[in-house]
């Protein structure tokens, strides 16, 4: 087994909510510096998030819930980060809530990708 399928089999069992964090953009200035999450949240680099004309970027994921990609990030974000996936976590309809979100998660939204499986029900 690669250690990409490890580390993909790993992700599926927890339900610790993942923020993957691009290492390749970072504004210009900024220091190779890495972001100390909470124990409840993992943080992962990933080497190309697609979004270098917007970065530094993140992604936030859970079990089962939404994939929220920001853009014009930096190492201040890294509070909003923890807190935006702790509450994705919490959120039973697997949304990141307006309400309570971050200021800073407000303004740097970039996508906002379904879970696997999701069917968009017509009204």
């Amino acid at each position: 087994m690669t250690s990409a399928m490890s580390s993909a089999m790993t992700s599926a069992i927890t339900d610790a909510p993942i923020i993957y964090v691009c290492t390749t953009c970072r504004p210009v200035g900024e220091p190779d510096s890495a972001l100390r999450p909470g124990t409840d949240v993992q943080v992962r680099p990933m080497r190309c998030l697609g979004n270098c004309s917007r970065g530094a970027s993140a992604a936030l994921r859970s079990n089962g819930s939404w994939t929220y990609i920001f853009g014009g990030l930096d190492v201040t974000c890294a509070e909003a980060l923890v807190e935006g996936a702790r509450m994705l976590a919490r959120a039973a309809d697997g949304i990141l809530p307006w309400r309570g979100r971050p200021e800073r998660l407000k303004r740097g939204l970039i996508a906002r990708v379904p879970p696997l499986g999701f069917q968009e029900i017509d009204e």
